[in-house]
Order: structure tokens, then sequence, then C-alpha cells
């Protein structure tokens, strides 16, 4: 068995939530999900991950809020100015 790349793992995990995978794989893979907890348990949270991630970008242009710590906001601005 070789290694899968991080980019392999994630675009697989992309295509199985979004339901691109083939009949085959998506049935191969779910057999496994249901005899493996802790495979469960990590697609759980990657789900609630992915869903969070999207969440943020519904409205990128507006302002981040103030759950957005100042010093953060400062570091991103310091940064940009430097790449300038």
């Amino acid at each position: 068995m070789r290694d899968l790349t991080c980019r392999e793992v994630v675009d697989f995990l992309m295509d199985y939530l979004d339901g691109a995978l083939n009949a085959e794989q998506r049935r191969e893979f779910e057999a496994h999900l249901a005899e493996c907890d802790d495979c469960v348990v990590y697609m759980s949270q990657y789900e609630q991950t992915v869903a969070l991630g999207k969440a943020a970008f519904d409205r990128p242009d507006e302002p981040a809020g103030e759950h957005v710590p100042a010093k953060l906001v400062e570091a991103i601005l310091a940064a940009r100015r430097k790449s300038r």
C-alpha cells in the first residue's frame, strides 16, 4: 500500500461529501465507515470543519466582525503592507 498525499485525502473526502464518488467507491467507503468508529468520528469532524469554512465565506466582503481579535487584524494588515 502506498502513502496518500494530503491533497488526495482532501480530494477524496470532498468528493464523498459532495456526492461526487462513483457508486462503487461510495459503497466501499461507506462499508468501511459502518465498521470503523474512529473514521466516523473523523468524518463528522471533517464535515463540520468544511461547513464552518464555507459559512465563513457566505459574505466575504463584509467586515470580519468583533469575533476576530484586534491583534490578529493588526498582524494581517501589517503582513499585507510588507508584501506590497
